[in-house]
């Protein structure tokens, strides 16, 4: 290898070395997620270190219109198209504090997810493996499931997310007797130039519960500061 090369392999490595921050808000006007409506009006921080693939990341939920608040912490590995996650979700719907673990009462649920990204389309499994999923009836763990496959697509100058989300069987959590379509979605996004170095993301989406027969259509922007 030349001499004058090394310099810019060096810097190369160096750079894939170091802790990538990633930081960003979106304002929605509702908040649903997989297919569950959880709130109204809320602002959605998040937080992420990276490092060679893995990235411990922060994300929360504050109503704006009611009191709603949700904390998740999320520990992940990418290689290539191969994500593996953890998930610690907590929301203070039950009154329970932040630091309380006990099974069936936590405000905790932990999850365990790995998706692919194929390129032209995306599929992901998640599974709560503890905290408080429990079918109420038979007082077992539920371990509720969801499968989603994704499509990313551009059209019409927008880009565009078609997604469909699956819930395999019974669960409390997603509230499903059994296999349920509980996510048909659809988004669209535009980026809105307000200088040369700055865009503002706006999305709007359109979602289908048909195991609740319910549709809900979310507006929001997304502040991205790096």
């Amino acid at each position: 290898m030349s001499l004058l090369l090394l310099p810019g392999v060096f810097n190369a490595a160096r750079a894939q070395d170091r802790v990538k921050p990633r930081l960003s808000v979106d304002f929605v006007s509702s908040y649903v997620w997989r297919g569950r409506h959880l709130g109204k009006a809320a602002v959605q921080p998040e937080f992420g270190l990276g490092w060679k693939g893995l990235e411990l990341s922060v994300w929360g939920n504050a109503g704006l219109v009611e009191h709603l608040g949700e904390l998740d912490l999320t520990l992940s590995y990418t290689i290539g198209g191969l994500t593996l996650s953890i998930v610690d979700y907590w929301d203070d719907a039950s009154g329970a504090r932040y630091f309380y673990y006990k099974p069936q009462d936590t405000a905790h649920v932990f999850e365990g997810a790995v998706a692919y990204n194929f390129g032209p389309v995306s599929v992901s499994w998640q599974t709560l493996f503890a905290g408080n999923d429990f079918q109420a009836l038979s007082g077992k763990r539920s371990f509720s499931s969801y499968f989603e496959v994704s499509a990313p697509f551009r059209l019409a100058t927008l880009d565009w997310v078609a997604a469909a989300g699956v819930v395999p069987w019974a669960s409390d959590y997603y509230n499903t007797k059994g296999f349920g379509l509980t996510n048909l979605s659809l988004k669209a996004t535009k980026d809105i130039p307000v200088t040369e170095k700055f865009s503002l993301p706006i999305f709007a989406e359109l979602i289908a519960n048909t195991v609740s027969g319910n549709l809900y259509f979310v507006a929001g922007i997304t502040i991205k500061a790096f």
